[in-house]
């Protein structure tokens, strides 16, 4: 795909941007359907709020992140006479599909907003990349569909995404300039917008003619843990950072698809963005799809029984001294769009835990109705198995409610106490990722032998003072690796079926529509 501008002179008037964000990341296994009310809970911005939020002295994103995607863009706004217009900032916490009817409500949000700025000469806006809504498997398409529709076909988009955004040819045919993180955990939320904002404004003035090639690779999984920093993906994340230090080259990125998305075309991609040479942008996005598919057989490594896992933090007698080891808990990985109500870890520190002090979330919004205001009393709850049984079957436990707390994320919360097990039940999506999750209900992570988080990567980042290890703990979820093999892909897919080359599936994908 290469874009329609042309080389010009120099532009002297201040150019007109609007900027957007509709994030959220879409577990298609969740039984609990994601509408305009998580939006509005977790993050919703708009207009000169956004504005300010975005700038110097602003927050973009209170309790995440100080400066994330929108920042970035505003701050290459800065000095290049740019015009930056603030229309929203929609972000969700992973969940289930969007209902439809708000999904329409934002699209039509957007194409308003875009319309009543007058004549834009872009739009940048930052998205996650596996949106789904009920009806749409490929929504994260249909925002940029609709902003290329309500622009028309010469006006620039650039598009921030997240690592495990899933690309596909809908995508590619809006002509949009798509930008990917390079971090995981993911830490360049800022970096990445300023430089996707940085190769729009280029694009803009006509200082540079982006030639956009990418590839399709049929794996899911692959790269070992997958982190950054760690083999065998640090070798691929430098390889990114060395190609954009090359002489025409723009961006280059590597996206991890997520899991549990019910995009049929499913699968990991890489993508190059070059000055005006095609050529080149080929020669490299070939190699780095075959730098990718070596690394397909790497795995990622078992997983814990919570068994083995509890032996293993009793044993680690230093690293629960010096802080607290942190069990993830990959069957229920709120971060990754699970319901945050698995009582099979519970179950196992109950009974196999006795002497190590335990934090838990769990979500139950009928316990926390139940023990709402019974400070000091004992109540026997039957936990978990509200939303999805056959998952998450309940467990009946006699406990001390310890704490009551008001929580704008996670709504109201109750603090249990069962022997050396403290749970943190709440109304919403226990998103545990931060130590903070604890402490403003009055639990010290530091006190801790044992740590549940609900993230796969974040918690390394955010309890890096206290994380002494860190173990990843298999039982029985959405969010199990495997339990992605179930959903319907359009071709076979690594690892779950065998597949020789990924060139035939990518050749087909890439044809299905063109840009």
């Amino acid at each position: 795909m290469r874009c329609s501008l042309k080389r010009r002179s120099t532009v002297p008037r201040t150019l007109r941007i609007a900027y957007a964000r509709l994030a959220q990341e879409t577990n298609a296994l969740s039984l609990v359907e994601t509408t305009m009310e998580d939006f509005r809970r977790a993050h919703f911005l708009e207009g000169e709020t956004l504005a300010k939020a975005c700038g110097r002295l602003g927050y973009e994103a209170k309790g995440f992140k100080r400066n994330a995607e929108l920042s970035g863009f505003v701050k290459a706004t800065r000095g290049a006479k740019v015009e930056a217009i603030p229309l929203f900032s929609a972000w969700a916490i992973p969940g289930g599909p969007l209902n439809d009817d708000d999904f329409s409500e934002l699209l039509d949000r957007l194409r308003r907003e875009i319309l009543a700025c007058g004549p834009l000469d872009g739009v940048f806006i930052s998205l996650h990349g596996a949106l789904n809504s009920y009806s749409d498997p490929d929504a994260d398409a249909t925002v940029l569909e609709s902003i290329r529709e309500t622009l028309g076909p010469k006006i620039p988009i650039a598009a921030t995404l997240d690592l495990h955004a899933q690309i596909t040819p809908a995508k590619m045919a809006t002509g949009a300039f798509l930008v990917g993180y390079q971090t995981n955990p993911h830490r360049d939320h800022a970096e990445v917008g300023e430089r996707a904002g940085r190769l729009l404004i280029r694009a803009i003035r006509g200082k540079i003619s982006p030639v956009v090639r990418w590839r399709s690779l049929p794996m899911i999984l692959g790269g070992g843990t997958t982190i950054d920093f760690v083999p065998p993906m640090r070798a691929i994340f430098r390889h990114l950072k060395a190609l954009e230090r090359r002489r025409h080259v723009l961006s280059a990125s590597v996206f991890m698809c997520n899991l549990w998305n019910r995009a049929v075309q499913i699968g990991w991609a890489v993508m190059v963005i070059t000055d005006d040479d095609a050529a080149l942008a080929d020669s490299l996005v070939d190699a780095l799809a075959e730098k990718v598919w070596a690394v397909r057989h790497q795995l990622p490594p078992a997983f814990s029984s919570p068994e083995e896992a509890i032996d293993s933090a009793r044993a680690a007698r230093l690293s629960r001294t010096l802080g607290t080891v942190c069990f993830c808990d990959t069957s229920d990985v709120v971060g990754a769009g699970a319901t945050g109500e698995n009582t099979h870890l519970l179950r196992a520190l109950l009974s196999r835990g006795a002497g190590l002090l335990a934090y838990v979330p769990l979500r139950d919004s009928e316990s926390v109705a139940q023990g709402w205001g019974r400070d000091g009393e004992t109540v026997v709850f039957r936990l978990g198995g509200k939303i999805d049984p056959e998952t998450n079957p309940t467990l009946t436990v006699s406990a001390v409610v310890v704490n009551c707390v008001e929580s704008m994320t996670f709504g109201r919360v109750l603090v249990l106490k069962v022997g050396d097990v403290r749970i943190v039940v709440t109304e919403r999506a226990p998103l545990a990722m931060r130590p903070n999750f604890f402490s403003d209900v009055g639990l010290n992570p530091w006190k801790a032998d044992i740590v549940v988080v609900k993230s796969f990567f974040p918690f390394r980042l955010f309890f890096l003072p206290q994380l002494r290890k860190a173990i990843y703990v298999k039982t029985k979820g959405i969010t199990d690796l495997d339990a992605a093999f179930g959903l319907d892909f359009d071709e076979p897919i690594h690892p779950r079926d065998a597949v020789e080359d990924w060139r035939p599936t990518d050749a087909r994908r890439r044809s299905a529509r063109q840009a």
